[in-house]
């Protein structure tokens, strides 16, 4: 299930549909009114996601929900940072490894345990299906690399997407309070999910896509960001259908884990 979401979601990115609609058009040819309808849908969906307002439009909704954490940490301190990918490059360090996302929310997941006190770092992320390591063992050690003590910084390596991290999470510190760092687009959806699994978090975003230009501008950046905010809308449409409100049909991973180390 997990690849199938994976890949029926591609299906709907901004790249692969245009390219869809123009296969299409392509193919249709010969029905000169339908063919042109599709590439006109095709051009439109381009100039909008590729555009500095239609990005916005599409991301400043999601990003608005929780504002940049500067709260100081009162009450135990526990900071977990979201995965998002690297560069399985042994000749860069493992803070080059790392996508600018991970390298943003890692920044972010530091500073955060500069507002407490003996403060633990959580990062996550397993190896997916090109990567010779886990994506939580190269942020562990570029977490040591930006001065966190190892001793201090709890691996979550098997977890592959935010349903699992939460449950890895629960399974860890309980009700405990901690900050979660994700992106700021992606921080509605991890906080359903991780509110969903009855833990006791507050939100710390980072990441902020939405910038301000000139209305004419049109790039890839932009089209990255409609991406993402596209992605976090489908995203959420799952949970909601699937899990939201239903804990006890979140995915057995915890219970896997118990039953293979005997617990």
């Amino acid at each position: 299930m997990f690849w199938v979401k994976k890949i029926v979601s591609q299906f709907f990115m901004p790249v692969p549909l245009l390219l869809i609609l123009i296969v299409i058009a392509f193919l249709m040819i010969r029905k000169r009114k339908f063919s042109k309808i599709t590439l006109g849908l095709a051009a439109s969906l381009l100039i909008l996601c590729s555009s500095h307002w239609g990005s916005n439009a599409l991301i400043a909704p999601l990003e608005n929900q929780y504002p940049v954490n500067n709260m100081p940490i009162a009450k135990g301190c526990l900071v977990m940072v979201l995965g998002s990918g690297h560069d399985d490059d042994p000749h860069l360090t493992a803070v080059q490894q790392l996508s600018n996302t991970a390298l943003a929310r890692l920044s972010e997941g530091i500073r955060q345990m500069s507002l407490g006190q003996d403060c633990k770092l959580v990062v996550s992320g397993w190896s997916g299906a090109h990567s010779t390591r886990a994506h939580a063992d190269v942020m562990f050690d570029a977490a040591v690399e930006l001065g966190v003590s190892p001793d201090l910084i709890i691996r979550f390596p098997l977890a592959k997407d935010t349903i699992e991290e939460s449950q890895f999470m629960r399974w860890e510190v309980a009700d405990a309070p901690f900050r979660l760092v994700t992106s700021a687009s992606h921080m509605p959806r991890s906080m359903a999910i991780f509110n969903n699994s009855n833990l006791n978090v507050s939100a710390a975003p980072t990441d902020f896509a939405k910038r301000t230009t000139a209305w004419w501008h049109f790039d890839a950046q932009s089209l990255l960001n409609s991406q993402r905010a596209i992605h976090e809308y489908l995203g959420l449409l799952w949970f909601k259908l699937k899990y939201e409100g239903r804990a006890d049909k979140e995915p057995t991973i915890i219970s896997k884990l118990d039953n293979a180390q005997g617990l």
